[in-house]
């Protein structure tokens, strides 16, 4: 082997690989669209999320309402239901 192939093989070589992965790891980053900085303008519509879609009805249920009468639900960390 010559030099010139010893060169090509051992540093040129792994120099393309690298630069290849280089270029692969920063074009994402060059096409990304802007992000949201805080301060700035929010022009999107407000969204609430919630996992259960029917809790988003308007019958909202508070601790400060009484337990239901004759309600025999023990509960507890045991789980004893």
């Amino acid at each position: 082997m010559t030099i010139v192939e010893t060169v090509l093989v051992f540093a040129l070589i792994p120099l393309a690989i690298y630069g290849v992965i280089t270029l692969l790891t920063v074009r994402p980053k060059a096409t990304r669209i802007p992000r949201y900085r805080p301060g700035q303008e929010w022009g999107y519509a407000p969204v609430w999320w919630s996992a259960n879609p029917a809790g988003l009805s308007a019958e909202h249920h508070t601790a400060a309402e009484p337990a239901a009468a004759g309600s025999t639900a023990k509960g507890g960390a045991r789980g004893n239901w």
